[in-house]
């Protein structure tokens, strides 16, 4: 099948570009950059352009039976300090980019949604009847699309797999692409870039929230899991799957502490201090990936020791390529 990838370039869209490539799909790339990084498009064609760009995006499309959708501003505390922006592109920009898929005749879209859409859960672990409660402009944003999806689906025929996951963690076992932010938030590279003398510390973001050390704990997927079931998704639905709305994780959560841990078996000591907690963070967020499981045949593989071996070979390679 021919699929555009949004997004592309960046951390997620880059790896599920690569499984999906392995699989026999063809694969076009398209991204603005703004976050993005042309060398993890290496060896596909790269379409720079935004996605309500329609004099870039429209000629993309039709070259296309497929997309991918991962392209969106994706960080919960910037969301909140600049609401704005999110709503204008992940919610302005994308019912553009939207409109465009339909009038296009796109027959498949799976999108990279988020556990955010759930805000804070009265139940762990997630099932996807849990209400979508967002507690931040990132997660409203997202959920906002989806309603819009399951609209666009009854209305015109859009089928969809709309995929929640959990965080996203790890790098491509070959070493050549993984995860690059500008500045980096997440936690396992950020407290390798502390082991390692790249940054003075490690904040903790609270440490009296109601959970067994404290710390804030969430379900750790492999980013190369979360690849496998994109490319499932699509499967399913070129094969009359209908709309769907899925989670993808590992059932399993780590605090903060847990994953600092794991870190520091790897890589030394991590220097780090504790800092105010951020808004719009839950303190427990674990997937029940039981329908994932069952619809896609699909099950996260790797464990956290490979989600943090796997992301220190790939930061160390990191600095040889922004030379």
């Amino acid at each position: 099948m021919r699929v555009l990838v949004t997004g592309g370039a960046g951390y997620i869209g880059s790896h599920t570009a690569r499984i999906l490539r392995n699989r026999g799909h063809e694969v076009l790339i398209y991204d603005n950059l703004a976050t993005g990084y042309a060398f993890l498009a290496n060896g596909f064609e790269l379409i720079q352009a935004d996605i309500a760009d329609l004099a870039h995006l429209v000629p993309a499309l039709a070259r296309v039976e497929a997309v991918m959708h991962f392209a969106a501003n994706s960080q919960a505390g910037e969301s909140v300090q600049n609401p704005r922006k999110y709503f204008d592109n992940n919610v302005r920009k994308g019912l553009t980019f939207l409109n465009a898929l339909v009038d296009s005749k796109i027959k498949y879209l799976v999108f990279s949604s988020t556990c955010a859409v759930y805000g804070t859960p009265a139940r762990i672990p997630i099932t996807e009847d849990t209400p979508r409660e967002p507690v931040n402009p990132y997660g409203s944003s997202k959920a906002f699309f989806e309603y819009a999806l399951k609209a666009y689906d009854a209305a015109y025929g859009l089928r969809f797999a709309s995929l929640r996951y959990f965080n996203a963690a790890g790098a491509d076992e070959s070493g050549e692409i993984g995860e690059l932010h500008d500045p980096e938030t997440h936690l396992i590279p950020v407290a390798l870039e502390a082991a390692a003398g790249m940054r003075p510390e490690l904040q903790i973001f609270g440490d009296d929230y109601s959970t067994p050390d404290g710390t804030c704990i969430r379900d750790y997927i492999h980013v190369n899991d979360l690849g496998e079931a994109h490319a499932l998704a699509l499967e399913y639905l070129a094969n009359q799957g209908s709309s769907i709305f899925l989670n993808l994780g590992t059932g399993r959560g780590y605090s903060v502490k847990e994953i600092l841990d794991a870190v520091e078996k790897v890589s030394g000591p991590v220097p780090k201090r504790i800092a105010p907690r951020r808004p719009g963070d839950p303190p427990v967020l674990v997937a029940d990936p039981t329908k994932a499981e069952k619809i896609l045949n699909w099950k996260a593989k790797r464990s956290l020791e490979q989600c943090v071996t796997t992301a220190q070979r790939w930061m160390q390679r990191v600095p040889s390529l922004r030379t």
